[in-house]
Parts: C-alpha cells; sequence; structure tokens
C-alpha cells in the first residue's frame, strides 16, 4: 500500500512536503512517482526519481518541486516550493517495478501501485 499525505491549505508562495510511506513491499525495487490532477483536468506527470536516486521533472514545475527517496524509511517525498494557485491539485504517488537501476516512466499507465491521494489547495 501507498499512503500519501502532507497536503493542505496554503498561500501563494507557500511550500510543503509531501510523503508517500509504502507498506508490503520494498521501495528499493521501484521508481517512484508524483502525478497530479487539477479539477476538470487530466492527471499528469510531476515528478519521478529512479532507483539509484536521479529525479526527473515536468518541465511547468522543475526548479520549483523536488522529489527525494528515502529507500530505509520505505519513503517517497515530494517537496513544494513556491507554490502557486495553478498548483491546486490532488497529488497521487504511484510505484514503478524497475529492473534497471536509471529507468522509469512518465505515463501514469506504466506504474504498478498507486496511493489515494492528498489534496493541496494553493490560495492567492
Amino acid at each position: 500500500q501507498l499512503q500519501a499525505s502532507g497536503g493542505g491549505l496554503v498561500q501563494a508562495g507557500d511550500s510543503l512536503r509531501l510523503s508517500c510511506a509504502v507498506s508490503g513491499r520494498r521501495i528499493n525495487l521501484y521508481a517512484m512517482g508524483w502525478f497530479r490532477q487539477a479539477p476538470t483536468k487530466e492527471r499528469e506527470f510531476v515528478a519521478a526519481i529512479t532507483r539509484n536516486g536521479s529525479p526527473y521533472y515536468a518541465d511547468s514545475v522543475k526548479g520549483q518541486f523536488a522529489i527525494s527517496r528515502n529507500n530505509a524509511e520505505n519513503t517517497a517525498y515530494l517537496h513544494l516550493n513556491n507554490l502557486k494557485p495553478e498548483d491546486t491539485a490532488v497529488y497521487y504517488c504511484a510505484a514503478d517495478y524497475q529492473r534497471l537501476p536509471h529507468t522509469y516512466n512518465r505515463q501514469s499507465g506504466g506504474y504498478d501501485y498507486w496511493g489515494q491521494g492528498t489534496l493541496v489547495t494553493v490560495s492567492s
């Protein structure tokens, strides 16, 4: 199971740290990803981190968000900085089994397991 947490109501310019705690499997065999879905929009890729710790981002959040992982804690994180109203969305974490340590997916269909989502609301 994946349990996403850390969302909330914040003001523009604030920061949040989202957590994705994984139980029942070891995340060291998985690339971890974050997606988001805003009202009336499709789910979109936000960031991913490979098994060996390389981060990748959507262009829209590059330089603003930071993804990390702690295999010992079996948890992935997404640091959201300088939040904007357009960042308002439900954020989902996902795990993608990868045989190779440096590969990852940007497509949601490539992920094996999903968390329930955590809502981030940014007011202007």
